[in-house]
């Protein structure tokens, strides 16, 4: 692998593309130029003109695409046609369905699935889980905030609101009670306490990717809740279904944007924990950590984008070196946590303070 695209330059996609650009030959492309210099060629155009999406992937040996969830299914589609690696950084369920379906008979990687949620919370947690004997337990918890909140949502987006209000809406799939099943996503709060702080945490859905279907039928209880400051969920609930907002998303995204611009100052943080045997001991592992903004060569990014950025950056690179498959479909949970953090950028997660 050594031509990479990068499609989407946006808060996360511009770093995606620069710390790839690091190894790779890398090719960025967005709707507009970037309002700042970046370290590699930019094409302008747009990506649902199928004409210029092929032209674009053209000689290209791997795709990544840090579009909103809804644009990523053509661009896979196109990837697996081409036979190039595709990776992406999707909380969709139907979506991961989809390129699921087609990796199938796929002569190149297809990673969707590849953030910090899904993504490295899945690789946590599995790394946790082949510590014991027999699972019991395993509960995965991210959340990525304003560290200074202001006003009673708590909240700011620094991620795409697109994603954010999808994974408010549609139904989380959890293991409970040993029977794998959909539960509704803005349910099932439980209050969390982080240092002495207080946070709530409610499902949401796809942060568990596959992860259900891989431990059905070994684990009582798995399931995945975002980390909010408490009094978020309930907000939420009586934007989308008190005011019958839930069918107008662009609407509901406009808002929350105008609402809530982002930060500078964010915090992610990321917590599993998981329970079960021992040989005949019940015990407990838990993981936890709070990842705040770093400078990368020079230039501020916020937690949020560089937890991201390096996430889905150290996948391209384990495929690149072999450590991956070269085919088919790539489950976050296979994902080795040390092999991960080997990797350029898995260094960026073991270099905090």
């Amino acid at each position: 692998m050594q031509k990479v695209l990068v499609i989407g330059l946006g808060k996360v996609g511009s770093l995606v593309a620069t710390l790839l650009s690091k190894r790779f030959q890398v090719t960025g492309v967005d709707k507009a130029q970037p309002a700042v210099q970046l370290p590699f060629e930019v094409v302008a155009g747009d990506v649902n003109d199928g004409a210029f999406l092929d032209k674009a992937l053209a000689g290209f040996d791997a795709v990544v695409s840090c579009m909103p969830y809804n644009l990523n299914l053509p661009i896979a589609q196109r990837a697996h046609k081409a036979g190039i690696h595709y990776f992406d950084l999707t909380e969709d369920v139907p979506t991961t369905s989809a390129i699921r379906e087609m990796a199938k008979d796929s002569r190149s990687v297809l990673a969707p699935q590849c953030g910090l949620a899904p993504g490295f919370i899945g690789i946590v947690g599995m790394d946790l889980a082949k510590r014991f004997t027999k699972i019991r337990d395993i509960e995965l918890r991210v959340g990525a905030l304003p560290r200074y909140p202001n006003g009673q949502m708590g909240y700011s987006f620094t991620w795409s609101p697109a994603g954010v209000v999808n994974e408010y809406l549609n139904d989380a799939e959890v293991i409970h009670n040993g029977v794998r099943k959909m539960v509704p996503s803005l349910e099932g709060i439980e209050m969390i306490n982080i240092e002495g702080q207080e946070f709530e945490a409610f499902s949401t859905s796809g942060g568990l990717a596959t992860m259900c279907e891989t431990l059905e039928g070994k684990v009582d209880t798995l399931n995945y809740k975002t980390i909010r400051y408490p009094g978020h969920c309930n907000l939420m609930r009586f934007v989308l279904y008190e005011l019958c907002l839930k069918d107008k998303r662009a609407l509901v995204e406009e808002i929350l944007t105008e609402a809530k611009p982002p930060v500078q100052q964010d915090v992610v943080y990321v917590y599993a924990v998981v329970e079960g045997w021992k040989g005949n001991h019940l015990e407990r592992e838990e993981f936890y950590q709070a990842y705040h903004p770093i400078q990368i060569d020079g230039q501020h990014w916020r937690a949020i984008s560089w937890t991201t950025a390096a996430s889905i950056a150290s996948v391209v690179e384990m495929v690149a070196d072999g450590v991956l498959p070269g085919s088919g479909f790539i489950r976050q949970e296979d994902i080795g946590l040390d092999d991960f953090f080997k990797t350029m950028n898995g260094q960026f997660f073991k270099n905090v303070e």
